[in-house]
């Protein structure tokens, strides 16, 4: 998408066609519905407003004794079966889902079922479905997840690149073999910063691994324009340097293979456990632009890039939270006494 507030293109992977995507049941999305059962209310792009309802065996698992409704994951189940009128439901959320994307400038949809089920076929079969389901009504082209390779090459093998080829997400140096899957399909790809027994420990390990990876997809023939660099982005909750790292390796990367290669990320990770995380985001978004990125695996209907490129970067909300970011407030005390206070909101334009 070209975002106003910004120079040039800035490539959205829409996140949130992921099994792991979670509503709170105590949260004002969970509901009653008129003809009585627990649902999910949700809105769609016609401003209709319906109900997905959630199934009796949902409520023995895990995560929903724990307070949460992973709705995506009971919407592809619910599809999957076929059993009316549940079914007809769950393929408008899902449609739903892609339409709200694509309008808020969703460049690819990211589609995973990784937590759908612990079962490898169960799991490649689920994806061959979302991807036959989901492809011929989205006007982009699909970004396939997974942690397991033989799901990628599910998901690309079901791909009809209706709306282009589908983006591979991801290859790293613990799973290599991907790159042979992107270049047999001459596929972009998300090439990661991890290591090949572990996560970065710095900015040096993101940009040393990140680095490995661009080379070994470089002498498979996968040309720069085609990688999206994914430099790692934890929590600023864990750590206080995690973001200075993450920067300085986007900084690194940029300087060290040009405007031609993407730099992208998990943006919206580094507000996990904190509150507010809209504004953490926001400001997190222009600080990974700033220092080189033009892509990011985000939620486009809560991150209104259009918005946030334009927020007004000399307010209280907005220094707070780059102050923290920055690693200027350990502990991200005063980032939380702030929030205790009531003081912070999402900077405004």
């Amino acid at each position: 998408m070209n975002p106003q507030g910004l120079n040039r293109p800035f490539y959205v992977i829409g996140e949130n066609i992921h099994t792991t995507r979670a509503v709170l049941r105590e949260g004002k999305l969970v509901v009653t519905s008129p003809g009585g059962e627990e649902a999910v209310r949700y809105t769609t792009t016609a401003g209709e407003t319906r109900y997905l309802p959630i199934p009796e065996e949902f409520k023995s698992r895990q995560d929903y004794q724990e307070g949460k409704v992973k709705h995506v994951m009971v919407a592809v189940r619910a599809a999957m079966s076929g059993v009316e009128p549940v079914a007809g439901e769950a393929m408008t959320y899902l449609r739903s889902l892609v339409e709200r994307q694509v309008r808020a400038g969703a460049d690819f949809l990211d589609l995973n079922v990784d937590e759908l089920s612990w079962n490898l076929d169960e799991q490649k079969a689920a994806m061959h479905w979302l991807v036959c389901a989901l492809e011929p009504m989205s006007p982009v082209p699909l970004s396939i997840d997974s942690s397991n390779q033989e799901i990628l090459l599910t998901g690309i093998q079901a791909c009809e690149g209706r709306a282009g080829k589908p983006l591979l997400n991801s290859a790293s140096l613990e799973r290599i073999d991907a790159l042979d899957v992107a270049r047999h399909y001459e596929l972009p790809v998300v090439v990661t910063a991890a290591g090949s027994s572990g996560m970065p420990k710095n900015a040096e390990d993101r940009i040393n691994h990140a680095s490995q990876m661009v080379e070994a997809a470089l002498a498979k023939g996968i040309p720069l324009e085609r990688m999206y660099v994914d430099a790692l982005v934890f929590p600023i909750s864990v750590d206080s340097q995690f973001v200075v790292q993450c920067l300085d390796a986007f900084r690194q990367l940029r300087a060290n293979y040009g405007e031609r290669i993407h730099l992208t990320g998990g943006l919206s990770n580094v507000s996990f456990g904190m509150p507010c995380r809209k504004l953490i985001n926001e400001v997190f978004i222009n600080l990974a632009v700033e220092a080189g990125a033009d892509s990011g695996i985000v939620d486009p209907v809560a991150s209104n890039l259009n918005r946030i490129f334009l927020a007004d970067r000399q307010s209280r909300p907005y220094q707070l939270a780059l102050n923290m970011l920055l690693g200027r407030d350990p502990g991200c005390v005063n980032y939380l006494e702030a929030y205790r206070e009531a003081e912070l909101e999402p900077a405004a334009v």
